[in-house]
């Protein structure tokens, strides 16, 4: 299976946001032992770089990002994602781009905490816990 992991669940593993922590970790751990295939939208890193480099400081967020490159894959954003995620309807923009990147660099899912924000999806969407379910 290939998951496109929202931004939020990698935050609440780098943040320790609680009570999101264990199941997000064991997400991040699903992919890392290769138990599914791991894929992160190409605007992740500049939102978890803005983000981290209030909390780490701009060196030890540049290394949380290049960890997470050696686990996930990158979903590409460019003008053909734009174009459809344009047409897409979903209320939030920004995850009408992670859909259509998840969808043109074939993803099965998207797993994120806010399963509400993708009605109009056209994958499946997952909440951690309930990923986590699915590879059991």
């Amino acid at each position: 299976m290939t998951a496109l992991v929202d931004t939020n669940v990698l935050l609440d593993v780098m943040l320790n946001r609680t009570p999101f922590v264990p199941d997000s970790a064991g997400v991040l751990a699903a992919v890392e032992v290769s138990q599914c295939r791991g894929l992160l939208c190409a605007t992740t890193f500049t939102t978890i770089h803005h983000i981290l480099r209030k909390h780490l400081g701009g060196k030890r967020s540049l290394k949380q990002i290049a960890d997470l490159l050696t686990v996930f894959e990158v979903a590409a954003v460019n003008r053909p994602v734009v174009e459809s995620a344009m047409a897409l309807g979903f209320r939030d923009f920004e995850d009408a781009i992670l859909h259509e990147s998840a969808k043109s660099a074939g993803a099965d899912c998207i797993v994120t905490r806010n399963t509400g924000d993708f009605k109009k999806s056209e994958l499946l969407i997952y909440s951690p816990a309930q990923f986590l379910a699915t590879l059991r």
